[in-house]
C-alpha cells in the first residue's frame, strides 16, 4: 500500500508541476473515462438493487396504467367548454 501511495503522490506532484493546458489535458484524459466507468457501475448496481426491491420502471409503468384505468371509447362525449385544470406530475 505504501508503494501505491508513493506512486500516487509522485503522479500528483508531476501533474501539479505541469503548465495549465497539459495539466487540463492529463486530467481530462484520465478522469473522464474513470468518471464514466464509475457512473456506469453505479447505474447498473442501483438498477439491480431497485429490481430486487420491486421498484423498477416496469412495475411503475404497470401501476400507472392500472391507476389511469381503461381508455375512453372514441365516441365518449367531451365538453369543449370544460375548464381544464393543470395536472400534477410526479409521485408524492
Amino acid at each position: 500500500m505504501q508503494r501505491i501511495a508513493g506512486w500516487w503522490d509522485g503522479f500528483e506532484l508531476w501533474v501539479a508541476g505541469l503548465p495549465f493546458l497539459p495539466q487540463f489535458l492529463v486530467v481530462l484524459i484520465g478522469m473522464v473515462p474513470v468518471s464514466l466507468g464509475i457512473a456506469y457501475l453505479l447505474d447498473r448496481s442501483l438498477r439491480a438493487v431497485l429490481r430486487l426491491l420491486g421498484r423498477d420502471r416496469v412495475v411503475a409503468r404497470e401501476e400507472a396504467a392500472a391507476v389511469a384505468g381503461p381508455p375512453l371509447p372514441a365516441d365518449f362525449p367531451v365538453r369543449e367548454d370544460a375548464r381544464r385544470e393543470p395536472a400534477q406530475s410526479g409521485v408524492r
